[in-house]
């Protein structure tokens, strides 16, 4: 489940007002190492400015895009998921609708935020474990 994986990764989120601008975005993805920040208006989810969203801006209008605020390049509407929602549906969400990032919402309320690496990292967690738990099994049997 999401859940679990928030309660591993932990359930902080980079988020930004929309009128942050493009290059404090930069500033802020490279400082925290990560691919994407939400776009706030309160407890509202306007958007998200994600690299990808950063390098359409560039191409589209050169070195200016940095000074463009992020409700101007952001994506919108959002997709989210749920912490109850498996990861298998999360991994058909994210290549269904071609996104990297799912902000995970319960209640109304933003509760965490999951990539795609973090999915990848725990499909491979669970693969080895379950690799370790057969050998044990044909070991000791």
């Amino acid at each position: 489940m999401i859940a679990a994986i928030l309660r591993e990764k932990g359930q902080a989120v980079a988020t930004v007002g929309k009128e942050e601008s493009v290059a404090a975005i930069v500033k802020l993805l490279m400082e925290k190492r990560i691919g994407a920040v939400l776009v706030m208006e309160g407890e509202s989810i306007l958007g998200v400015v994600s690299e990808r969203d950063i390098v359409r801006a560039l191409a589209n209008r050169g070195t200016g895009a940095l000074e463009c605020a992020a409700a101007d390049i952001m994506t919108s509407p959002v997709v989210t998921i749920l912490p109850t929602q498996s990861l298998p549906e999360a991994m058909l969400l994210m290549t269904g609708r071609r996104v990297r990032h799912l902000p995970v919402v319960e209640s109304g309320h933003l509760v965490g935020i999951v990539s795609i690496g973090d999915l990848v990292k725990r499909r491979i967690d669970d693969a080895e474990r379950e690799a370790d738990a057969l050998k044990d099994y044909i070991t000791s049997g």
